[in-house]
């Protein structure tokens, strides 16, 4: 696809992040409140806004969905496949954080708690194989 003709910009595709938060056997998880995959299990995590930095958006979006602060460790992946998200074509930057305290949910998750990484099962859109990429490690 070419630039604009009028402004000259590429299109591009959204840009998300992803929050992976272990502790110990667990990881920090919410539910999902709204669609796509509403009701199913997510990390915790959003777009990144105009001019933000995504390492910070990823902390913002920590903050917002799960009330609670953390800090990047480093990159863990991303996932880019144009057809990954019923929305759109939106590559996620998922990052290792670590996290403290326990999660309220916030923003558009309806829970936000610490699950036993054996016992999840099933996850919103491509977030079970980052889960499995994870357990790589």
């Amino acid at each position: 696809m070419p630039a604009c003709k009028e402004c000259g910009q590429w299109p591009q595709p959204s840009l998300a992040v992803d929050a992976v938060a272990i502790r110990g056997n667990r990881i920090l998880l919410i539910t999902r409140g709204n669609e796509p995959w509403k009701g199913m299990l997510a990390f915790p995590g959003g777009f990144v806004e105009k001019g933000e930095n995504p390492e910070d958006a990823v902390i913002r979006e920590l903050k917002e969905e799960c009330g609670i602060d953390g800090r990047v460790l480093r990159l863990l992946d991303v996932k880019g496949n144009p057809e990954r998200d019923p929305r759109g074509h939106i590559v996620s930057i998922a990052y290792l954080i670590d996290a403290r305290g326990e999660p309220v949910a916030g923003d558009d998750a309806e829970t936000a708690n610490w699950y036993e990484i054996s016992e999840v099962k099933e996850m919103a859109g491509d977030h079970m194989s980052m889960l499995e990429y994870l357990k790589q490690f």
